[in-house]
């Protein structure tokens, strides 16, 4: 029978507004029955998720996603993802769009252009989406406004530190230690240290 697997993907972290529910549910609903999510930027080089899919796929299996941005946002990762499908011999659905048939070995040129304009868009996309923060960031920069994460301050030190920085001070803890008690990673221990210091 045949494998019909697939793949969702946002950049964001679902606490920061983005989740895969709506691509989830349509991939379902398109017949996929094993669906595999990534959270990693379109036109990252490494897509730890999708290149473990597509290393492990049968072949003649297929591949559902919801838009060609969704697979890469890089003209070239898009075109090397392609060559992955035909030489698996699977099929690439890209829901409302087009579906790639290579479960014969081979392409159609017309479908090989029309994947390949996609992706120039998906691309163009994102340089747009960049152009603007950018100008954005500028903007807000010009009004006078902080940007970037706030500087961290003695205040925001957690009381846990300040109880066992004496311990610490005193050389019966090193930093690894200190860390752990705290709860805290090491980078942010030596930030705090530094503050205190």
């Amino acid at each position: 029978m045949e494998k019909i697997y697939g793949f969702a993907r946002c950049s964001l972290a679902e606490e920061k507004g983005q989740d895969l529910n709506r691509q989830v549910r349509e991939l379902k609903a398109a017949g996929a029955t094993e669906i595999i999510t990534e959270r990693e930027h379109g036109d990252a080089k490494v897509k730890p998720h999708l290149d473990l899919l597509l290393q492990t796929a049968e072949e003649g299996s297929t591949l559902i996603c919801c838009e060609v941005s969704r697979l890469s946002r890089s003209t070239q990762q898009l075109c090397q993802i392609v060559n992955i499908i035909k030489e698996k011999h699977m099929r690439l659905m890209i829901l409302g769009s087009i579906t790639v048939d290579c479960r014969s070995g081979q392409i159609d040129p017309m479908s090989q252009a029309f994947i390949q304009m996609s992706a120039v868009f998906a691309e163009l996309e994102l340089s747009i989406l960049r152009a603007r923060v950018k100008s954005g960031l500028a903007n807000a920069r010009e009004k006078g406004r902080k940007i970037g994460r706030p500087q961290t301050t003695k205040d925001d030190i957690p009381a846990i530190f300040y109880k066992h920085y004496p311990a610490y001070a005193a050389g019966h803890m090193n930093v690894t230690e200190f860390a752990r008690v705290c709860n805290l990673s090491r980078p942010t221990v030596y930030k705090y240290l530094k503050l205190v210091g």
